[in-house]
């Protein structure tokens, strides 16, 4: 189990987001965090019961092999950390994190025909 300085959720006054059935759901899942999530933050954290997290790892384990699906310490789904949390079923995403945003190597380009650095972006025979 990963061990947080995080406040963990009060399983008795938290209610879980989701409920699964006999199956991990994907869809369900990634809509839940797509809904927790806006321009500037994400959730950080899927917190999973004993039940979600042994669907999880047969999920994993169909996808990436059985062998590679030991445990689910320092997993991450969905760009989301997995916490197991002691209780028999519990889902839900939490926590935040900013949200990165990748830079274009062609944004970082000079304008076009900038006499400084012109010279640099030609190819010369």
């Amino acid at each position: 189990m990963n061990h947080y300085h995080i406040p963990l959720p009060d399983v008795a006054t938290v209610t879980p987001e989701l409920t699964m059935s006999d199956t991990w759901d994907v869809e369900a899942v990634s809509s839940l965090v797509r809904s927790k999530s806006n321009h500037d933050e994400t959730p950080a954290f899927l917190f999973l019961g004993k039940k979600e997290a042994e669907l999880l790892k047969k999920h994993l384990a169909d996808v990436f092999g059985a062998e590679s699906v030991s445990t689910l310490n320092d997993t991450y789904y969905m760009g989301l950390d997995v916490v197991e949390i002691d209780c028999e079923s519990f889902l839900y995403a939490g926590g935040r994190k900013a949200v990165r945003t990748l830079q274009d190597p062609i944004s970082r380009r000079p304008a076009w025909r900038d006499r400084e650095s012109d010279g640099l972006w030609q190819l010369r025979l």
